[in-house]
């Protein structure tokens, strides 16, 4: 868990699980939404051996309204596996006012952090998967999305930006194994100076 998951994390309310919330579960699934961690009641239907647990919870975070459900698993007995995981949709852009400050990477997540501070699951398109490393459509969809950040001086900027569109030098940095390496940031004025290299 890197830091800065555990701060999107952190910011998270829990709520009552609503029809979006049920969008992010196999239909099958959807009503292990509505029942109790075995944390909550050990005699919940989530409950598994006793002291196990497959439960999911719902919360949204508060500054893009977005659904997030989150998937527990926990080995009955003590000192085995006990997990959560988070399934939520990454927005389309950021919010009107929100200007893009800086791009951050860390074990397969991509974020931004606007001028204010906030930091959001970077702009993705539906079947527009984000990568790094290789020189696959993955590091080109991010290049593109970044290079439209870049000229738009960091403002209102939807995901999905034409592959072609991926400057250069962007481009080859998304590829590189060096972009792929912990984690990286790269401020507006990092994307700026590359095109202009």
């Amino acid at each position: 868990m890197t830091p800065h998951f555990q701060e999107w994390l952190s910011r998270l309310e829990r709520c009552e699980p609503n029809a979006m919330h049920c969008t992010l579960v196999e239909s099958a699934k959807i009503p292990s939404l509505f029942h109790p961690c075995v944390t909550e009641d050990k005699n919940s239907p989530a409950a598994i051996s006793g002291t196990g647990c497959l439960c999911r919870r719902a919360f949204y975070d508060p500054e893009f309204g977005l659904p997030v459900v989150g998937e527990h698993f926990k080995h009955a007995g003590t000192g085995g596996t006990d997990q959560w995981s988070y399934q939520t949709y990454a927005p389309l852009e950021l919010r009107p006012d929100d200007i893009f400050s800086s791009f951050i990477t860390g074990r397969g997540l991509f974020w931004a952090r606007t001028d204010k501070g906030l930091l959001s699951i970077l702009p993705q398109k539906h079947a527009v998967g984000y990568n790094l490393g290789y020189s696959g459509g993955g590091p080109h969809a991010l290049a593109a999305y970044l290079t439209q950040v870049a000229e738009n001086d960091g403002g209102t900027t939807p995901a999905g930006t034409p592959y072609e569109d991926a400057h250069p030098a962007i481009l080859a940095w998304t590829q590189s194994s060096a972009a792929d390496r912990g984690t990286n940031e790269l401020t507006l004025n990092d994307l700026q100076t590359m095109q202009r290299a």
